[in-house]
Formats: structure tokens, C-alpha cells, sequence
């Protein structure tokens, strides 16, 4: 290959479809990965796609179009989504999944569906791998694409190459440099390095928030702080909400062991359990059936930390209260896991896990007098199926989850990176998490609106980069 048409930087979902795309077009690509496989995101993603109006759908009698997918993320996203891009997205996101579905991946056949793990949509849109995460199934399928474009000298992939620089002439971007002293040209370079939910201090800087995350450990806003660079704005301040509710990391990791999360979504699992804070105070009704609302009011919780209380019984009847173990599986992690925590008396829980011993005897106490009244005066829970009585009592400490960063590179309706006055920086584009999840979700999760939107972004880049290179 001699100069490429294209350099995509990141191969992780974004990336390799922007990569196939452009070849499949007849262009030539450089696609440059810094860890020492492609893929990103996807070996820790749940996989979810979502689209309106797709093959699926048809074979389900479901009735659906982008416009009624865009007026549901309108809904959830209380308009604080880009319509521009978010209609963009939407009408690409059809043929991404008739892609997909073409190249092999087969999805869960209860799918699509309506998922509750997320503030729902109105019809059933979001499918998925059966297996869980689900993105390793994505991968599955994109890597003979991507081989195939290889072979054919298509695509030049080099891994472990890690782009710390845009190059530039006259305010363009004509190339990137690498760690190693490496620098490469090319008309046009495409940031698909993800978001920068494995960077503590630049989530600080951006977010505001404490990090507890399930990003890749690639996700350190590489491509954002090389826009920056250049004179890129940025989109979607301000916005950030995290996911509610997972295990704290443990042995020093920033990542949560998302295979063993806490079941948190009433309509799938009504609670048997409180929700409280540090104090032991209660802040919502547990049996609350909007994950969107309870994620916000998290929001104002200190440190957006809170604690499951249970008892033996509700560990019992309430199954499952982790997902991936059972009841005794939680009881054996007692003690050794950090986070989950069993003692005979609530004074002795409250200790263990960290929270006021008064506050959480008084707030108990509380709760299993609306138990007998059948009324919950203090936040309207209606399931409330037992007392909290039944030694012994356990508790599970529950952190925000950063799934996606929410600010990301300003670009225009052609994914063409911006500058803070609006003007747009000539030979840079930018796809995937690195334009900020808020582009397409606004202050909200959309289900399926994180890795659809990378993949139809990236196609719809190849696809105009390759046809309009010389």
C-alpha cells in the first residue's frame, strides 16, 4: 500500500466499521490500534444494538421506522440528544444491523426486545448476542471482514501502534505520528479511539464524578486530547449519569466485575430490599420502575454510593439478587469479596459495611412499620412483600458505573471534528464514543445507542472518505 486515502486511528467497533466500510468503497486504509488486538470496546460490551425498522422486526409483525426510534430517544433523552446526528444515525442504524446480520451474527432469539435496563422504548428494537457480554459476538463477525480486506492489501492494520500526535499543515490534519517516532500521511484521519472512561483524571476533569467504571482500559481519551490539541471543541459538558448501581472494584481496579451485578431493575425483579446511604437513610422507593429516574436522583446521593440491606428471608425469595449467583454463592462471598457483606445484627452490619449503625436500626425499623401499615409514607413504594427480621442481614455496597463518557469532540452533520468557534478542522473526522455518547443519548442511556451509532457513523465515513478520495 502506497499513501492510504484514510487513516483510521482505533480499531474498536467505530473504527473497524469506518475500515471496512472504506475498503469495501475502494479506498485504502491505515488502521492503527494501540493495544495488541483489535477490537476496543467489544470484549466487555453487552453488545446491544438497536435500530428502527430492520429485518427482525419485519419477521415479528413489529411495526417500526427511524422516525419512531428517534421520537422514543427524543422522549428519553428529554431532547438533550443532537437531532441532527441523532437522525443521521438513525437511518443508517437499519442497514447496520442487516449488515451484521448478513456477515453471521446471530442474536438472542428473544430478540428484539424491550429492554428494562435502561428508561425502556415504546416497541421492541434492541437485540443482542445469547451469549453475555454479548460484544465478543460483534467482534466475531467483523474479523473476517476485516481479514478479508487485509489479504487484499485493503487495509493496512498495525497493532501496537500507539498515535500520540496529529500532524498538520495550514490548520489541516495530513497524518498522525506514533509513540515510536512513526509518522504516517494521508488526506484524511478518522479518531475512532473510544471514550475516556479508564482515565481518573481526565473523567474528573470532564464528568465531575467519581469513576468506577467498565470501560475498556483502553478508553484513556487519546483521540479527545489529541483533538483538543489541534483546536477542537468539545460537546455533551454537563451531561454525565452514571449506570445504577454495581459492585465496588477490587484489588485496585477501576473496572467493576460487571458479570456480577446487583439485579437493580425492578419490572425484572420487584425488590425485596432497601436502598440506603451512608448515613442509612433511605433516598427513593425501591420498587421505583424508572432505572432513568432512579439514576438521577443517585445523582444526589454522596458519593452516589448506597447499600442494598436484605435479610435471610428476601435472600430466599428474592432471587437473584446478584446476577450469575445464586443465594448461597452471595452468602459464600461474604466477607471475602469486598462490598458484600452478612452480620447477625444490624449494629454489627452497619459497621462492616460502613454505615451509621443508628441511622440504619432507625430506618429499618421505619420500613417494617410501613411492612404492616401496607404503606410507605416516606417515598410510596407499594412492594412490600416482608420485614427486614430474619438473621442474618446483609448488605451490598453499590457504586455508580461509568458505561460511556458523555463529552466527546464537537463534529458536524458529516462527523467532521469542529473547532470551539464552529468552524471545522480540515482532514479530521471523528467517530464512536470519542464525539461524546450525549451526541445520541443527550443526559441518558438510549438502549442499543452506544455501539449502533459507532458502527453507522463508521460507515457512513468510510463510505463518503473513499468515495471522494482522489
Amino acid at each position: 500500500m502506497g499513501v492510504p486515502t484514510t487513516i483510521v486511528v482505533g480499531a474498536g467497533p467505530g473504527g473497524l466499521a469506518c475500515a471496512i466500510a472504506a475498503a469495501d468503497a475502494g479506498g485504502t486504509v491505515l488502521l492503527l490500534e494501540k493495544a495488541p488486538d483489535v477490537g476496543g470496546a467489544l470484549p466487555y460490551s453487552g453488545g446491544h444494538l438497536s435500530a428502527g425498522g430492520f429485518s427482525l422486526q419485519h419477521e415479528r409483525g413489529i411495526s417500526d421506522d427511524p422516525e419512531r426510534h428517534f421520537d422514543d430517544v427524543w422522549r428519553i433523552s428529554r431532547g438533550a440528544a443532537r437531532a441532527d446526528l441523532t437522525r443521521l444515525t438513525l437511518r443508517e442504524q437499519p442497514a447496520v444491523l442487516e449488515w451484521l446480520l448478513a456477515a453471521g451474527l446471530t442474536v438472542d432469539p428473544g430478540t428484539p426486545r424491550i429492554v428494562y435496563g435502561h428508561e425502556p422504548y415504546r416497541t421492541p428494537r434492541t437485540v443482542h448476542a445469547t451469549t453475555v457480554p454479548g460484544g465478543p459476538a460483534i467482534l466475531a463477525v467483523l474479523r473476517p471482514m476485516l481479514d478479508a480486506h487485509r489479504a487484499a492489501g485493503r487495509i493496512d492494520l498495525r497493532c501496537e501502534a500507539h498515535v500520540t500526535e496529529l500532524l498538520t499543515e495550514g490548520g489541516a490534519v495530513v497524518g498522525v505520528a506514533t509513540a515510536d517516532g512513526a509518522r504516517w500521511r494521508a488526506p484524511a484521519v478518522v479518531l475512532a479511539t473510544g471514550g475516556f472512561g479508564y482515565a481518573p483524571e481526565l473523567f474528573a476533569e470532564l464528568e465531575g464524578a467519581p469513576l468506577t467504571t467498565s470501560a475498556s482500559p483502553t478508553s484513556t481519551g487519546d483521540g479527545l486530547l489529541m483533538g483538543r490539541s489541534v483546536g477542537a471543541g468539545l460537546q455533551g459538558l454537563g451531561c454525565y449519569i452514571p449506570t445504577f448501581g454495581g459492585l465496588p472494584p477490587v484489588d485496585g481496579d477501576l473496572r467493576v466485575d460487571w458479570a456480577h451485578r446487583p439485579h437493580l431493575v425492578a419490572p425484572e425483579r420487584p425488590p425485596w430490599e432497601i436502598y440506603v446511604d451512608r448515613a442509612g437513610s433511605r433516598w427513593i422507593a425501591e420498587d421505583e420502575p424508572s432505572i432513568d429516574h432512579k439514576e438521577r436522583v443517585l445523582t444526589t446521593v454522596d458519593r452516589m454510593t448506597f447499600w442494598t440491606v436484605f435479610d435471610a428471608h428476601a435472600l430466599r425469595e428474592s432471587y437473584p439478587m446478584v446476577h450469575g449467583w445464586s443465594a448461597a454463592e452471595l452468602d459464600a462471598q461474604c466477607g471475602r469479596r469486598r462490598g458484600v457483606h452478612r452480620a447477625s445484627g444490624l449494629a454489627e452490619l452497619a459497621g462492616l459495611a460502613g454505615i451509621d449503625p443508628a441511622g440504619l436500626s432507625a430506618t429499618v425499623a421505619r420500613y417494617n412499620g410501613f411492612v404492616a401499615d401496607g404503606r410507605d409514607a416516606d417515598f410510596g413504594r407499594t412492594y412490600l412483600p416482608a420485614p427486614i427480621v430474619e438473621p442474618p442481614f446483609y448488605a451490598l455496597e453499590n457504586h455508580p458505573v461509568t458505561l460511556i463518557t458523555f463529552a466527546g469532540l464537537d463534529v458536524d452533520e458529516l462527523l467532521r471534528v469542529r473547532r470551539a468557534d464552529g468552524t471545522t478542522i480540515p482532514g479530521l473526522y471523528a467517530v464512536g464514543e470519542v464525539i461524546g455518547s450525549a451526541a445520541v443519548n443527550g443526559n441518558a442511556f438510549c438502549s442499543g445507542m452506544c455501539l449502533t451509532p459507532a458502527m453507522a457513523f463508521g460507515r457512513l465515513v468510510g463510505r463518503r472518505l473513499a468515495g471522494t478520495a482522489d
